[in-house]
């Protein structure tokens, strides 16, 4: 059995997210609030939530963004998503998701676009690391959809 992967994090609103109170869970990194992927990435979960809600499953996005970040990102795009900010990277490093990606030319140290699919005990069911973010929401649904069928 896969070690527990549970964490605190606080959301757009300030509310600290304990991920032990929202099991089973989908949990997806993406690199930043309001660029074209992640805005796409967004839209699609957030479109699909009440399918995944139906199969028992909460949501939540993860970056390094701030609150005040994520609170203008749902606001612009009409987001019904909880988005949890890691500032201090620690759950992005708990899940390994802290990649050298190749900026402009330029080395640095980004979010790899992943998602996780936690169990009832917080652990790892599923995973999808370097993901394309359009079509994704559906891909994670369809898995779900086959493991509850």
């Amino acid at each position: 059995m896969s070690a527990s992967m549970l964490f605190t994090l606080p959301d757009q609103q300030g509310h600290l997210f304990d991920a032990s109170k929202h099991l089973p869970l989908i949990i997806y990194f993406y690199p930043k609030d309001s660029t074209p992927g992640c805005t796409t990435e967004a839209q699609e979960f957030s479109a699909l939530l009440p399918q995944f809600q139906q199969l028992g499953y909460c949501i939540v996005g993860i970056s390094r963004d701030s609150q005040k970040s994520h609170q203008n990102f749902i606001i612009k795009f009409g987001l019904n998503l909880t988005l949890l900010s890691d500032i201090e990277q620690t759950v992005c490093r708990q899940f390994d998701v802290i990649k050298e990606k190749n900026m402009y030319g330029k080395k640095v140290m980004g979010i790899e676009r992943s998602t996780f699919i936690l169990n009832e005990q917080g652990q790892i069911m599923h995973e999808w690391r370097k993901v394309k973010a359009a079509g994704h929401a559906q891909q994670v649904l369809e898995a779900l959809s086959h493991t509850n069928a």
